[in-house]
């Protein structure tokens, strides 16, 4: 995976799943933005060592999102929260009740 925020929303959701020192790597290296040889350095390892941890954490966090799905459902609800606001925004009252309705249904269908 390449360094970008799919990883710490990834760390989000499934962070816990990892081992601690699967999580501190990660962690540090994409929350906190340090550089392998600083985790090496905390962690006492080497710089190649860090690297291992970091793309093994990674596997098992694109493995945990492929099976479970979590983040891309809580993408995809977020993106349908946004667009009802858009629509409650543009919208007569008397329209509300049902284009509300509807889209809560929405939501709901893809919970």
């Amino acid at each position: 995976m390449a360094k970008d925020l799919t990883v710490s929303m990834l760390l989000d959701f499934y962070g816990e799943l990892l081992t601690e020192k699967q999580l501190s790597a990660l962690d540090g290296y994409y929350n906190q933005d340090l550089s392998l040889a600083e985790i090496a350095e905390e962690m006492q390892v080497s710089r190649q060592g860090v690297r291992a941890v970091i793309k093994q954490g990674e596997a098992h966090l694109a493995e945990f999102e492929e099976k479970l799905h979590m983040a891309e459902r809580f993408s995809e609800i977020s993106r349908l929260a946004e667009e009802m606001r858009g629509i409650i925004m543009k919208m007569q009252p008397n329209e509300l009740t049902k284009q509300l309705a509807d889209k809560v249904e929405d939501i709901k269908s893809k919970m």
